[in-house]
């Protein structure tokens, strides 16, 4: 049954609507997008209000289909060869110390991105030494060859999100395959022990509590070091469905349940997003990492179920 009723927990406050044109202004003088706007991300304003925000490359078109997401879907635009440069200088123009890069899907290239990617991170490292990199990355299709490509530009954190449970996968990502998601973060550090891996998915979209443990087992066991989990907001009537709404207190159960799994960090609330305080937990891990090289702890989906009740 499709819940309707939108709790009061679920309200964010009204943005600072002032911060808005100084960011944005920033961004159009090199013409540059927010994912944060492109997604209808409801962390916008508090995020903008602190001089932050995620920074949207390959245009604003996604070549999948995905139910959840915001971002139009069609054909793209030729990539802008001098994008890259365009960034570095938001970077320096934002005064930024940790930066977000993220993409539509570009499914319609060679190689599906990867190479503009890694042109971006060197060119934020060129113009911005010691600014700490972040990228959310597409699948590239599976291709591993063309994950190399930004793993060598070696970037200090690589997220790619699984989104939701594998079951729902023909009706939320059905373009996109799980196992291969998976297998993108294992790639990543088999590549490269000292990239910070991250991954997150959504809850409200229908899936099980039984179904959600397996997955953040599963990230865990691929070596993924940071999870975010948030809930699901419908952006229009013609996206998915809100199935249910998961309370407060259960994302805190499955805050505690990420931690003892292993997980450097866990970001698990309602409004949580895959970027949101994204050099918070960047600056966490890569502290515990110095001091703890081997923090996972075996556990089963029964012990886990049990726990969380």
């Amino acid at each position: 049954m499709v819940s309707r009723e939108h709790p009061s927990w679920l309200t964010q406050k009204i943005p600072d609507f002032s911060v808005f044109p100084r960011i944005k202004g920033l961004l159009d003088t090199v013409s540059l997008h927010t994912v944060c706007e492109a997604a209808q991300c409801p962390n916008q304003g508090e995020c903008f209000a602190c001089g932050t925000a995620t920074l949207l490359i390959m245009g604003t078109i996604c070549t999948r289909n995905c139910t959840f997401c915001a971002i139009s879907k069609g054909h793209p635009l030729p990539l802008d060869p001098n994008e890259p440069q365009h960034v570095s200088r938001a970077v320096t123009s934002l005064g930024l110390k940790h930066v977000v890069i993220t993409s539509v899907t570009r499914d319609d290239l060679p190689d599906c991105g990867a190479g503009h990617f890694a042109r971006t991170v060197a060119a934020i490292r060129q113009g911005n030494p010691g600014v700490t990199i972040e990228v959310l990355i597409p699948d590239f299709q599976g291709n591993v060859g063309l994950l190399n490509m930004v793993v060598e530009s070696s970037p200090d954190v690589i997220g790619h999100n699984v989104e939701t449970v594998p079951s729902l996968y023909p009706d939320v990502r059905p373009k996109a395959d799980y196992d291969r998601s998976l297998a993108i973060l294992r790639a990543v550090k088999a590549r490269n022990q000292n990239i910070v891996t991250k991954s997150g998915f959504m809850l409200g979209l229908g899936e099980r509590h039984d179904q959600v443990l397996p997955v953040m087992k599963d990230l865990r066991s691929a070596g993924c070091d940071c999870l975010t989990i948030g809930h699901y907001l419908s952006p229009s009537p013609q996206h998915h469905r809100v199935m249910r709404y998961i309370t407060p207190s259960e994302f805190q159960e499955y805050r505690l349940t990420g931690e003892e799994m292993g997980f450097g960090f866990v970001a698990s609330a309602p409004f949580v997003r895959s970027s949101f305080k994204a050099e918070e937990m960047y600056r966490s891990i890569a502290a515990k990492q110095r001091t703890d090289s081997n923090n996972f702890r075996e556990f089963t989906v029964d012990q886990l179920s049990s726990r969380m009740g």
